[in-house]
């Protein structure tokens, strides 16, 4: 086939562990299909017959599985499904390091049509359940607790009592055991950094993918938890008879209270599903629950500003955020909806038939839970599958949606009011913002034919239809907040749409929703007694060093104009740093009052959250008509993850992200530009990638550049494309989607040619510095690129990989190593690799 370039051949296949629960859904007919069998069946028995078909198709997961199923997903930005606010343009202004879900548990086979396995490796310094570092015995692969770390409290890398050479060592150790060193690194570097992962992992049970960053949010997440868990002073004080007592609430009580109430399973168990039903009731009710439902007083318009109130946007998105033409300034923000299921694919696609069944049935029985009778709710279940397929096929694919340029309109609450005089939108935005509304107040759209559209169909669709969907997507989140029986139906869900065996233990789940609600507060937490001050020093000076090699490689440049050259020096001059954690974190009155209308009790876990959403939502809507403040963080500094924001010009670097293999003071300097120098890099290129060159140095969207240098960019964007197209993924039987991954994969090709420009201009400036591992036989140029590699070691379930394959913008990990090497002069010159070798084609991508 002409789409098979360089590494044509490369393929990834799911390797199939032994342990792991075997379960086939994918070849049985729709329960549809299965209704007319039982026509012989007495009418009386019917009901119970077709939830037992629910049951056992949808339900048979083992008993391993079932133990922990009380838990959910571990982390919020990393699950597709879950985030609450998830606004595809808005995210697009905000790129992120870490890949969407994704496990590289695959086979790999280079051009050599040998296989390697696709791992991925430890290159964090592990720590036991309460935060103890620990480090390898000699002659054994395990870990144990290091003698120098007993300690009562917990400890890890950040204030490490392991000192300069036993840092090294460790690494050294880590690093080496996973390598394949029998492989040619020429060959494929990817085996000969990673192929001895698979020896000493697999996918845990409760994950969908297993690799260095769920490694290093395991670390964190541990360190996290013991401060959640940490004594609250005089916490009988809080509860004494006082309206303000909520008010005066220090923000790390509040968030402590809301994981103890996360983690109070037998409280939430007594209470079952009173809270939701009595907050349905209040909503209008759910038909689905209430067979007599009367659709008299129905408004559309009320029902969904009132879930907008709870952070929910269901059929139209609905944000404020800075004005991409004028990013000074907040504006109102609306977008086409987002959908149940990952993708509008899930919908439209038949051979997704099998993720749908899982849908229906999730449904089902979320809904006989909160006591729908069972043969009314298939009805209605069935109506609401199809009204959301058709809001599928009117919804435009993201890949037509990457020129932000041709999706946005700026116009008003009385246009739109004039544009579609079926929907109020005047009474919709009084309730969302909290009073009248002028008709002249801007908005920006970004999805006017979809609107057409969905007003059409709305007209067509029964009130009870639409009803039962809007109350379906704010009940399918609050499933988070409910009992177990709530949990398991969403864990058989999860089973089947990610493969995932089971959840994740209860207090990881309840640590992430504190991270996800009440990140700042959690943050001051760990930035107070973890976070290195040198590390926040060191990643500054990186940066800055990241920034000249760009420079330098921006003068180097042949392709681009002298007038786009200059421009983009302004832009990377004015590009702003965050680096660790905002300062006023470690204020605690100013922190507190950022959280002052947040009620937290530790007994009332549902309420919580909804005092959480409804702060979310206010503090975003009080930004209407305000000035943007381009210093303030949107990112908590507790996270695995590295942005940049387009329509800020900012990068952000976390201080979660500066542990190993990523950062250490006691690494040499090449694991350091190899590790944090490449996603610095990364981040910086984003800024001039396929979407964020429209944006100007100040974060407005402005063509800034030349005709001839538009034309030069997108053919050498192209090369890009056509080399991670000939990628092949063949346990989906598809290639990967080098368009779509275009941004992604400039970035990574960038970040590192960035990263070693700038680790070779530090060590010419030091030339006696220490760079080599102990029993690695690497010099420090070459240890650099592997580093970089082994960041990318991993593994992924197949049900996953087929869940990413329609939305994913992050190439798998196998192929952000072999696409980026393979592209690179320096690693060709570093490992000495022979022209048209596997890792050094003769014809190269370059863009930056």
């Amino acid at each position: 086939m002409e789409r098979k370039k360089k590494f044509c051949s490369c393929r990834l296949a799911a390797h199939q562990e032994s342990g792991r629960v075997r379960w086939c859904v994918g070849h049985e007919r729709d329960w549809q299909t299965k209704l007319k069998r039982l026509v012989f069946v007495p009418i009386i028995l019917l009901p119970i017959l077709i939830f037992v078909i629910f049951l056992t198709r949808y339900a048979t997961v083992s008993n391993a599985a079932d133990k922990n199923v009380i838990s959910m997903k571990k982390f919020d930005e990393s699950e597709i499904l879950d985030d609450e606010d998830r606004r595809e343009v808005l995210k697009d202004a905000k790129t992120s390091y870490v890949p969407e879900i994704l496990d590289n548990n695959t086979n790999v086979k280079p051009r050599h049509k040998r296989e390697v396995m696709l791992d991925q490796q430890n290159l964090s310094l592990p720590i036991d359940q309460d935060g103890n570092d620990l480090k390898p015995e000699e002659g054994d692969n395990k870990f144990a607790i290091a003698s120098a770390n007993k300690s009562s409290e917990s400890t890890l890398f950040w204030k490490s009592k392991l000192n300069y050479h036993q840092i090294r060592d460790l690494q050294a150790s880590t690093m080496k055991k996973y390598m394949n060193e029998s492989a040619n690194p020429c060959e494929d570097f990817y085996e000969f950094a990673c192929g001895n992962w698979n020896k000493y992992h697999s996918i845990p049970a409760d994950r969908t993918s297993y690799d260095t960053f769920e490694m290093l949010r395991e670390n964190l997440d541990i360190v996290l938890k013991n401060l959640l868990s940490e004594p609250i002073e005089e916490e009988e004080n809080y509860f004494l008879n006082s309206t303000n007592r909520n008010r005066t609430m220090k923000a790390a009580v509040k968030a402590k209270f809301f994981y103890k109430s996360c983690m109070n399973e037998e409280r939430l168990g007594q209470r079952g599903q009173r809270p939701l039903i009595k907050l349905l009731d209040k909503l209008g009710g759910w038909p689905i629950i209430q067979p007599d439902w009367d659709d008299t007083n129905f408004s559309l318009e009320e029902l969904m500003a009132n879930l907008k109130l709870f952070n929910n946007d269901i059929l139209i998105t609905e944000w404020i955020g800075p004005d991409i033409i004028n990013s000074k300034n907040y504006i109102i923000q609306i977008d086409q909806t987002t959908l149940g299921l990952p993708g509008r694919s899930y919908f439209l696609d038949p051979s997704y038939s099998k993720y749908l069944d899982a849908y229906k049935a999730f449904i089902l029985s979320v809904s006989t839970i909160l006591g729908a009778p069972l043969t009314e709710a298939l009805q209605d279940v069935n109506d609401l599958i199809s009204f959301e397929t058709k809001l599928a096929t009117i919804m435009v694919p993201s890949e037509n949606r990457r020129n932000v340029t041709d999706l946005y309109l700026k116009t008003s609450i009385g246009a739109l009011r004039n544009y579609f005089p079926q929907f109020d939108w005047v009474h919709y935005f009084n309730i969302v913002l909290g009073r009248e509304v002028d008709l002249e107040e801007p908005i920006a759209c970004y999805c006017m034919d979809y609107l057409y559209k969905l007003f059409d169909i709305l007209n067509n669709t029964p009130p009870r239809t639409i009803a039962n969907y809007l109350i379906w997507r704010f009940v399918r989140h609050r499933t988070n907040n409910m009992d177990d029986r709530f949990l398991v139906a969403k864990q058989r869900f999860y089973f089947v749409l990610f493969g995932r065996e089971q959840s994740p233990p209860r207090w990881q789940f309840c640590v992430s929703q504190v991270n996800s609600n009440m990140g700042m507060a959690l943050g001051s937490l760990f930035v107070k007694k973890y976070f290195d001050e040198n590390s926040k020093n060191d990643t500054l000076e990186m940066t800055k060093r990241l920034q000249e090699a760009f420079r330098l490689i921006l003068k180097e440049n042949k392709w681009l104009g002298d007038h786009t050259k200059d421009y983009a020096r302004m832009k990377i001059d004015k590009m702003n740093l965050k680096i660790g954690y905002p300062n006023f974190l470690l204020n605690e009155d100013e922190l507190s009052e950022r959280y002052d209308d947040v009620e937290a009790h530790p007994d009332y876990f549902f309420e919580n959250t909804l005092s959480i959403l409804r702060h979310l939502t206010r503090i975003e809507q009080t930004k209407i008509g305000t000035e943007v403040n381009k210093t303030i963080w949107g990112t908590a500094p507790a996270v695995v993850n590295a942005y940049y924001s387009r329509n800020k010009n900012q990068i952000i670097f976390p201080a979660g992200i500066l542990q190993p293999p990523f950062y250490h003071k006691h690494f040499p300097k090449s694991l350091n530009f190899g590790g944090i120098g490449v996603v610095i890099g990364h981040e910086i290129t984003h800024g001039f990638d396929d979407k964020g060159r429209l944006f100007d140095q100040y974060g407005n969207l402005q063509q800034w550049w030349k005709e001839d240098s538009i034309y030069n960019f997108h053919q050498r964007a192209k090369c890009m494309i056509d080399q991670y197209n000939s990628y092949i993924i063949p346990d989906v039987d598809t290639y990967m989607d080098g368009f779509i991954t275009q941004g992604e994969n400039i970035a990574d090709n960038g970040g590192l040619k960035q990263a070693f420009r700038a680790y070779e201009m530090w060590i010419s400036n030091n030339p006696d510095a220490d760079e080599q591992l102990p029993g690695i036989n690497l010099t420090g140029k070459q240890l650099f690129f592997l580093n970089f590699a082994q960041v990318w070691c991993g593994k992924q379930r197949i049900d996953a990989v087929k869940s990413r394959l329609k939305i994913a913008v992050h190439s798998p990990g196998i192929f952000r190593v072999i696409g980026t090497l393979s592209n690179s002069e320096d690693f060709a010159r570093i490992y000495s690799c022979p022209i048209n070798s596997g890792m050094n084609p003769s014809e190269k991508c370059s863009l930056w």
